[in-house]
């Protein structure tokens, strides 16, 4: 059980720090391939800041533990609300844009509906898959356009500052690009070996822990970057960058994974943490909503950001009694 522990630890730890390399590496090199900033900006980088998600689910799905996949994907997204956005919130109050109540809160929405009709039958095979990824396209190539058109210059300046924070020649790029990618394959590898172990040797379902150990540490980057821009003041992409991550989560990490393994769905998925998920997505919009119905209420206050937290740790009890009851 310990060598599971640790391998759940340190694979966390190298699947966080490689994705984060090999994002960088990819922008850098895409740079130097003369990729428009726009398309390294929605594509490299919106796709990267998904990747622990992305890479554990499929191997997950892959090895046969369809429940390890939806948990981590499920998983991370009550974690990005209920916990990033709670912690958050209670270092400093976070605030709301405009087209975060406008734009981007009613597509999470959207997507989150999709999700938990495609649930219905507990069944995430092939067909289903081609269905989420290809919203997934739809939301991209909208992303694209809008952005062209000039409707949204936010995402070039703020991928040219970062290209200009961080300066890689072609040869220092492509390095990171291959060992950021082994390294993501490795240390996903040695996660789920760690965590399909350590469920296991405690007798839970795989499902409990990717909802749990996998789902939080997967978040980390998430966490740690809204943390920072917190405490920076720098509230302009919390909320949205928690918003995007979620709904990359629920159409490119179930997505991929059920077009490369169909993934059966257990029971508990659809009576218990599929509706945790869209009451936090619910709750979310009712927060942010406000902003548009009082005016001095543009922000998530650390009140609403201590009972994020509150309904993590009743959701986390519960896992742990669902755990003890099925030993």
């Amino acid at each position: 059980m310990l060598l599971h522990l640790l391998a759940i630890i340190a694979g966390l730890a190298v699947l966080v720090w490689s994705a984060d390399k090999f994002v960088d590496g990819a922008s850098g090199l895409a740079h130097h391939l003369g990729v428009p900033t726009l398309l390294i900006g929605i594509l490299i980088i919106g796709f990267g800041t998904s990747a622990p998600e992305i890479v554990v689910s499929i191997i997950s799905a892959s090895q046969g533990n369809p429940g390890l996949a939806l948990g981590n994907a499920y998983g991370s997204n009550i974690a990005n609300i209920a916990l990033v956005l709670g912690i958050t919130a209670l270092i400093s109050p976070i605030a709301i844009q405009s087209q975060v109540v406008r734009k981007e809160l009613p597509i999470l929405l959207a997507v989150t509906a999709v999700a938990v009709l495609l649930l219905l039958n507990r069944w995430i095979g092939v067909f289903e898959g081609i269905i989420l990824l290809s919203i997934l396209a739809v939301l991209v190539g909208a992303s694209i356009w809008q952005a062209k058109a000039g409707k949204d210059d936010n995402i070039v300046a703020d991928v040219e500052q970062e290209l200009a924070d961080k300066v890689m020649t072609r040869k220092q790029a492509t390095t990171w690009v291959i060992v950021g990618l082994v390294l993501l394959m490795v240390s996903s590898r040695f996660l789920v070996w760690g965590a399909v172990g350590l469920a296991q040797a405690f007798g839970v379902s795989d499902l409990i822990i990717g909802l749990t150990v996998v789902a939080i540490g997967t978040s980390l980057p998430e966490l740690v970057s809204s943390i920072a821009a917190a405490r920076k003041g720098e509230h302009d992409m919390i909320l949205g960058n928690i918003i995007g991550s979620n709904v990359f989560n629920t159409l490119a990490v179930v997505g991929i994974a059920a077009v490369i393994h169909p993934l059966s769905v257990a029971a508990d998925v659809l009576t218990r943490d599929i509706p945790v998920m869209v009451f936090l997505t619910l709750l979310l919009f009712a927060m942010c909503w406000r902003f548009k119905l009082k005016q001095d209420g543009k922000h998530i206050s650390r009140a609403e950001g201590g009972s994020l937290l509150l309904i993590y740790a009743g959701y986390t009890f519960w896992l742990v009694q669902t755990a003890i009851l099925a030993n």
